[in-house]
């Protein structure tokens, strides 16, 4: 459902109107496509404390141009803050540029790990987290701020070509942390994923369509899989991707076995996308709505995972990527079942992301979207819906692709260094963020 407050406020009286009565001004947001692939505009690299990191061939390969005038991203290196003094600099670096950046610009702030012996350092590297959460809610003009712990640059390419791109437009106040680790550079930037093969569940349609989309333009083979009823769609899908389509409901009991029995040849990307939602408050929710909702979106998550993992199916190398939800991290009124499952998903990625990584060298993390403009949100009662495209830092609505796009991410062979993370995909919501 389109989004008429947004195109209202993209017209002048639109923003003569809203700026007079002090309502939220969504810019409208530019993500990527074929024609327009990177921001427009300038790097800034600035430094606050003593960095040792190598920074400038990784930046160079992001294809900004290196300016300080009216910038289009900027990097700020804090990893050298050890103390509460050192935390001027951060301010000195950022407090003269931060207007200067254009619509739609990005602010990455790059941090270093907790240090467990040095509660100074770790008391200065927290307050950063604060600080960009907070530059992140007032920003504005469609602009993010992001936070990246890391202590190896090259670890972080991907990551950072992320951050500094249209694929990132709805991931604002994020905090992500990058283990030192040796990247698998990809042949191909443009097509990292080509000879892989990723699997999507719930792919049919809505987000799980848009993350089988991305991972094929990123030149993953793609497995379309989805419930035998949406068997017409399914091979849509998977024609126009030039996939396959796989039908079957994940929460038989055959459910991985057939799975594994349909990839001989092993799996690189699973993508855990299927999922359900069985609205009711607690006190009016009889059983019935409540185990369906835990079976599809938790239960048959973990036990695909386990036998995927026991029979061998995914590769090393390979990339595990799970939908929880913001539901899951704040809560939602009407959702007990399906925050419960949610928040369930984190607790998987936490506990499984260093063992998977340690006995298979495959990472484990999840994305969180918040408000996405689905079919399922379109149904949501008019002023709830206005609600909740308002109340995140960006004022509107994200779409599938932007889910998407924080997926192909995430399984991107670079990303290796990523693991046990859960990524908001939100906007930076207001709330529980």
């Amino acid at each position: 459902m389109a989004d008429r407050y947004l195109r209202f406020t993209a017209t002048a009286p639109g923003r003569f109107l809203t700026r007079r009565l002090g309502l939220p001004q969504p810019a409208t947001l530019r993500r990527w496509s074929p024609e327009h692939p990177g921001l427009d505009g300038p790097l800034l690299h600035l430094t606050a404390g003593t960095s040792a990191l190598d920074l400038a061939p990784v930046l160079d390969r992001t294809g900004l141009p290196a300016g300080d005038r009216d910038p289009a991203a900027v990097v700020l290196d804090a990893t050298g803050v050890r103390d509460v003094a050192a935390l001027a600099e951060v301010h000195a670096a950022l407090h003269p540029v931060v207007r200067s950046v254009r619509a739609g610009g990005r602010v990455v702030v790059l941090g270093a790990p907790l240090d467990p012996d040095d509660h100074h350092q770790s008391a200065a590297q927290q307050a950063l987290e604060g600080f960009t959460r907070s530059l992140g809610k007032e920003i504005g003009r469609g602009r993010t701020v992001n936070l990246v712990r890391l202590d190896d640059a090259r670890a972080a390419e991907s990551t950072l070509r992320f951050l500094l791109s249209p694929k990132s437009a709805y991931v604002s106040g994020q905090v992500v942390h990058v283990a030192g680790h040796e990247p698998t550079a990809p042949e191909d930037w443009s097509r990292p994923l080509a000879g892989r093969t990723a699997l999507v569940t719930g792919a049919a349609r809505g987000i799980g369509e848009a993350v089988a989309t991305t991972l094929a333009r990123d030149g993953a083979h793609v497995v379309v899989l989805d419930v035998p009823q949406a068997e017409a769609d399914a091979r849509r899908v998977a024609e126009r991707l030039g996939g396959t389509a796989l039908l079957l409901d994940v929460t038989a009991a055959d459910a991985g076995a057939r799975i594994a029995a349909a990839l001989p040849d092993g799996l690189d990307v699973l993508v855990h996308n299927a999922g359900i939602t069985r609205d009711r408050r607690l006190v009016n929710m009889p059983a019935e709505r409540w185990s369906p909702v835990l079976e599809v979106n938790l239960a048959s998550v973990l036990r695909i995972t386990d036998e995927l993992f026991a029979a061998g199916t995914l590769r090393p190398g390979g990339r595990v990527v799970a939908t929880a939800s913001i539901a899951g991290l704040a809560g939602n009124a009407g959702q007990t079942n399906y925050a419960a499952s949610k928040a369930g998903i984190v607790g998987l990625v936490r506990a499984l992301a260093p063992r998977a990584l340690a006995e298979h060298a495959v990472t484990v993390n999840a994305v969180a979207p918040g408000f996405i403009e689905t079919a399922m949100t379109a149904a949501i009662p008019l002023f709830i819906r206005e609600a909740g495209r308002r109340m995140n830092s960006l004022a509107q609505g994200g779409q599938p692709v932007d889910v998407a796009e924080t997926t192909a991410w995430l399984a991107h062979p670079a990303s290796g260094g990523v693991n046990g993370q859960v990524v908001r995909v939100c906007g930076q919501s207001l709330l529980g963020a």
